[in-house]
């Protein structure tokens, strides 16, 4: 999943290669759906604000990165700059975020590989097997993660292309796409938000890469306008070939693009498959490292900390985080698992963006307006998020504090 710390060794193209391929997981293959469901036409304009408010992220906990180098994410970053209690929801926020992500990935790769009757158990059983690989200590490395970011960006460009020169047979499904609605288009980008997880993997790069106070920001922009590119291309491509009504009902868009074309069609399903879980063992070991780094301070049980001898894998934190994504895999659809994973991380750089507005002027790298609006940015998301995924998110919010609160009321 990393490269590890060690020599500074990467400079800025590597590092961009490294953020691009982390941004390019499962949301490029799931999310413009169930956010086509909410924003209809207004697709693109949910696709800019989430672009806003995640670049926005970006550059806070690109500054607080350089400030705590190796302090392990916005968890630790909370602490140091809030407090524990703040810390702690970034964490929390994280885990619970990103199991439901892990679950949206097995989803995502399930519905590329098999009708959808057979979905659910196929996602379960590409949760085992990637859990398994998880338990052994086996994840996707820097390399294998670029390798798999350059391919999908090529895939991507080339359905794009064939979408164009031999359009889908079925066309579009009508609907009432026209009618603006400010919820619709803020819940939409809710949704899409999920697309741009992964790029805080570039603020992680801190110890790593060459020269990082000016590395890590040339990096972060670079990313960012090649996947905003990217994402607003083919937002448009599925926009106008499918059109909102159809997009909204499809669970393999990006399929349903090039579907006159068995060949391509094979492709797509092979490529989603991969990337998503290429995406899902990434996810998986970094938010179980993060249930181990809680466990360790008393954030969360004890049991979480323990690492295996010889894998030197926290196996109990990784089988937690499995069975949360199993269980959200057999009770949930994309949309809400998808609203779910994007409360919990909107969560985790609303702590990020109150972070950064304490930082001294010495450490800041962007002004304060830019953390002041990703906070308000991350407000105005989760409020309008499905309901259920709210609903849901705010009671796993509620556990989390009550079990803190028990952990630190037994230690005394």
């Amino acid at each position: 999943m990393t490269t590890g710390a060690g020599p500074r060794k990467i400079g800025t193209l590597g590092a961009t290669a490294i953020g691009v391929s982390a941004m390019l997981g499962a949301g490029v293959f799931s999310a413009f759906a169930p956010a086509a469901q909410a924003a209809g036409g207004w697709l693109l304009l949910s696709l800019a604000i989430a672009l806003a408010v995640a670049a926005s992220n970006a550059a806070s906990t690109a500054q607080l990165a350089r400030q705590h180098p190796g302090a392990g994410g916005v968890y630790l970053y909370g602490r140091e700059q809030l407090g524990e209690w703040p810390g702690f929801l970034a964490g929390w926020g994280f885990v619970i975020g990103k199991t439901a992500s892990v679950a949206a990935m097995a989803i995502t790769a399930a519905a590329y590989l098999v009708p959808e009757p057979f979905a659910r158990p196929v996602a379960l059983a590409v949760l085992l097997a990637v859990t398994a690989a998880g338990m052994l200590g086996i994840t996707r490395t820097a390399t294998v993660a670029t390798v798999i970011g350059s391919v999908v960006i090529a895939g991507l460009i080339c359905v794009m292309i064939v979408a164009q020169v031999s359009p889908p047979m079925f066309g579009s499904a009508s609907g009432d796409d026209a009618l603006f609605s400010a919820h619709g288009v803020l819940q939409g980008a809710g949704i899409l938000f999920f697309a741009f997880a992964g790029y805080a993997r570039v603020a992680t790069l801190s110890e790593e890469v060459r020269h990082p106070r000016r590395t890590v920001p040339r990096a972060m922009l670079l990313s960012f306008v090649i996947v905003s590119a990217l994402l607003a291309a083919l937002g448009w491509v599925l926009l106008t070939t499918l059109g909102p009504g159809r997009l909204a009902l499809t669970p393999a868009p990006i399929a349903a693009l090039v579907e006159t074309q068995p060949v391509a069609v094979a492709a797509v399903r092979v490529l989603a498959a991969v990337s998503s879980i290429g995406a899902l063992s990434a996810v998986l070991a970094g938010s179980s490292r993060t249930a181990m780094a809680m466990g360790r301070r008393g954030d969360l049980p004890g049991a979480l900390a323990q690492q295996h001898p010889s894998a030197a894998v926290p196996r109990a934190a990784v089988l937690a985080v499995a069975v949360g994504a199993a269980l959200l895999i057999c009770v949930g659809d994309i949309r809400e698992v998808i609203g779910f994973s994007s409360a919990g991380v909107l969560v985790y750089y609303l702590v990020a963006n109150l972070s950064a507005l304490t930082q001294a002027r010495e450490h800041r790298s962007a002004p304060r307006a830019v953390s002041l609006f990703g906070a308000f940015g991350c407000v105005a998301l989760v409020v309008t998020l499905p309901p259920l995924a709210l609903v849901s998110a705010l009671a796993v919010f509620l556990v989390g504090v009550l079990a803190r609160l028990a952990l630190r009321a037994r230690r005394g």
